[in-house]
């Protein structure tokens, strides 16, 4: 199994910690860190600002697709940043924990 973490973002904490605690409740992710963060992007042709929140969900390769579905299904943004990366190194005990956490 290959752990991964899958990454969002949300304009506010209480959108954070909603999303954080469905998708941990579901069990499609064992844990959820929320961390405050400032993003500059293009939308609509315009270059934008502001205040967001990041929420980073440990997981497993195998659970991607549910978690972004329930990512798309729960998200208040029209276009949600959605993207996963492998975590490389992992030491055994978090990878087993990760792996217990998780619905198979």
């Amino acid at each position: 199994m290959s752990a991964i973490a899958v990454v969002t973002t949300v304009a506010n904490r209480k959108d954070a910690r909603s999303l954080a605690r469905a998708l941990v409740e579901a069990k499609l992710a064992a844990c959820a860190q929320i961390s405050r963060i400032e993003s500059v992007y293009t939308w609509k042709g315009t270059v934008e600002s502001g205040k967001e929140y990041r929420i980073l969900f440990k997981t497993l390769d195998e659970h991607y697709g549910a978690v972004e579905r329930a990512i798309l299904e729960l998200h208040p943004y029209e276009v949600p940043a959605i993207h996963a990366f492998p975590m490389v190194h992992v030491s055994p005990a978090y990878a087993a924990w990760i792996e217990e956490s998780v619905a198979v």
